[in-house]
């Protein structure tokens, strides 16, 4: 079963709507994940193909530099020698090796450009991949949490502990309220008596520095 048909699906996918439209949310999110590892497999094994191929081209492009330079001084070489003839023919064997080497130069953007395309969707894959395994984690905290639940009301289902469940649940609304109300007060509160000897203390010593300051230059100024 595939979820995705391309890369593209896959990072610009809404999880969150896949799993609320889901029978099995558990089942699909397992699908999912093992999707994206494969997918990402297939991205990183093409983006080991760049690579090797943009390391090929650098190296030919080199080596035509260097075979460009050469047939340069070949031409200068024969030059000095009153040759011409073997002058205008490096030149030529140059220009040659020139338009090479520019070829392959267009050819070393196209692929460094595929190459930031291939990291960029390694990057954006990735993170979905790990938003996924996450929401797995989440799925199945949820599904445990709910079957421990239904065992718990199965075995103690019975009026009176649901009635001393529902006063303790009264107890707990009613403890929230009053915090609420104490953190109330708290709102706009002045600072503690700590908070403001701290202060004190801090500004104290500042004083204590600007004077010591103060002395030092009218001891430079008397000496």
């Amino acid at each position: 079963m595939s979820i995705f048909s391309r890369l593209t699906d896959i990072v610009q996918s809404n999880l969150n709507s896949l799993l609320d439209r889901a029978e099995e949310p558990e089942k699909l999110i397992r699908l999912i994940i093992q999707e994206m590892e494969d997918t990402l497999v297939e991205v990183r094994s093409s983006t080991v193909k760049i690579i090797a191929e943009k390391k090929e081209i650098e190296r030919r492009v080199a080596d035509l530099h260097r075979e460009r330079d050469e047939w340069d001084r070949k031409a200068e070489v024969a030059l000095t020698r009153d040759r011409e003839d073997l002058a205008k023919g490096a030149l030529m064997a140059k220009s040659k090796v020139a338009e090479q080497a520019d070829a392959l130069a267009e050819q070393l953007v196209q692929v460094e450009a595929a190459l930031s395309k291939a990291n960029e969707d390694i990057g954006r894959l990735q993170a979905k991949l790990t938003d996924a395994k996450t929401r797995e984690k989440a799925l199945v905290a949820r599904t445990q949490t709910a079957s421990n639940r239904v065992k718990v009301r199965t075995v103690l289902h019975d009026e009176r502990i649901n009635d001393a469940l529902s006063r303790f649940e009264q107890v707990e609304r009613n403890l929230d309220e009053m915090e609420g109300r104490v953190e109330a007060y708290d709102v706009g509160r002045t600072k503690s008596l700590t908070e403001e000897i701290a202060e004190l203390e801090a500004s104290h010593k500042v004083e204590e520095d600007l004077a010591a300051l103060k002395a030092r230059i009218a001891a430079r100024r008397n000496g």
